[in-house]
């Protein structure tokens, strides 16, 4: 039977037909340990029980009815993601690249009711904020560019963790109104600035009457530790962006605004045909209330000593290693040399890693990792990189 398939995915030799906790098996019956978690997705591990419960029942009562309508587990999520974020209102859409559309669509609409003609954004370098056309445009990296001039104007990129350079563009020109940036370089090769970085860059935004909009759609939900990684320090963004583990699998993204950011968005100015559907936000009703119950995020931080200790332990003296990245579970190996290849030894040995920017082993394990399993991708990991 032929491929139907676009090509645009080159995916590894392997097709799973089945999850359950940090594990997956392949149509072999061969077993896996998820060191990945659909890149993030999946924080609480596949078939979770409580999620699937919660998915079960809504399947069996209501799916879609669209926004035309109230739709009361909408307002109850919303109501949730204010409380524990400190934000003020939530948009639901259905990826982290539309939940960053409907923030720039803020940051253009806030820029023109301060009668900016040509509202602009400041973004970084290395950073990846989607594939539409505006949030391909704001991504700091020219090889997912390529190919797809003209991109959106609007845009100003400056060094990652450099606010010294954010602070020039921002004096030298005046139709700044926002900064878009990661808290931690997801796709970028897991890069953890300084801790200081988020307040300077808010004080920045303050003094310039900018709004801060923080991309979270890889750090968000427990993943770095806090619920959110803004939360490591003591500030709030304007705008704050989420995805990717909201629904732990089940398509859902979301908007946050505060303060002048709040109110943005009117009757007309933005939408979505699915986003904030029963099913999608039961599901992630679901995932807050496990992440809460379970105290997952304050679990990702003592994992992710762990898992430094353990690498700083079993990679000490191995010369190709670079650099050890580590926030909560979210962990970068950097060695000196591409090593793309590390994902299908991996793979041959039952474990699901990822390599990014070329020479970065990115793990994002499931936060309901036990310590035994954290040891094993631990051992694995460090045997390949000694192997290689």
């Amino acid at each position: 039977m032929p491929n139907a398939l676009m090509p645009n995915y080159a995916p590894q030799p392997v097709a799973f037909v089945k999850g359950k906790g940090v594990r997956l098996w392949d149509t072999q019956e061969k077993e896996y340990l998820d060191g990945l978690s659909g890149i993030a997705v999946c924080g609480l591990g596949h078939a979770h029980p409580t999620i699937t419960a919660a998915i079960s029942e809504q399947a069996q009562q209501l799916l879609h009815t669209s926004n035309l309508y109230n739709i009361p587990h909408q307002q109850s999520l919303a109501n949730a993601l204010v409380r524990i974020s400190g934000m003020e209102k939530a948009f639901f859409c259905n990826s982290g690249a539309e939940a960053n559309e409907a923030a720039l669509k803020i940051a253009r609409l806030y820029g023109h009711k301060l009668g900016i003609e040509k509202p602009t954004v400041i973004v970084t370098e290395k950073s990846f904020h989607g594939r539409t056309l505006a949030t391909l445009s704001a991504t700091g990296n020219p090889k997912v560019q390529a190919g797809f001039a003209p991109l959106l104007e609007g845009f100003i990129h400056v060094p990652y963790n450099n606010v010294d350079a954010m602070a020039e563009v921002i004096k030298q020109h005046p139709e700044v109104v926002a900064v878009l940036v990661e808290p931690v370089i997801g796709e970028g090769g897991i890069i953890i600035p300084d801790d200081d970085y988020l307040v300077k860059v808010l004080n920045l935004c303050d003094s310039y009457n900018c709004l801060l909009m923080l991309d979270e759609i890889q750090t968000g939900m427990g993943r770095t530790g806090q619920w959110f990684a803004y939360q490591h320090t003591d500030i709030l963004p304007d705008v704050l962006t989420l995805a990717k583990s909201l629904g732990n699998g089940v398509p859902i993204g979301a908007c946050l605004g505060r303060g002048k950011a709040a109110d943005i968005l009117q009757p007309g100015t933005h939408g979505s045909t699915f986003g904030g559907n029963p099913l999608a936000c039961r599901a992630a009703l679901a995932v807050i209330e496990t992440l809460e119950k379970e105290k997952l995020p304050q679990r990702a931080q003592v994992l992710g000593q762990r898992f430094y200790q353990g690498f700083i332990s079993d990679l000490e003296g191995v010369a190709t290693v670079r650099d050890i990245r580590v926030k909560g579970l979210m962990i970068g190996i950097e060695l000196d040399k591409p090593c793309a290849q590390l994902v299908t030894k991996a793979l041959e040995q039952g474990l699901l890693i990822n390599v990014t920017a070329e020479r970065v082993i990115r793990l994002l394990p499931p936060l309901i990792l036990t310590d035994k399993e954290a040891d094993k991708i631990i051992s694995i990991v460090s045997n390949l990189i000694r192997e290689f």
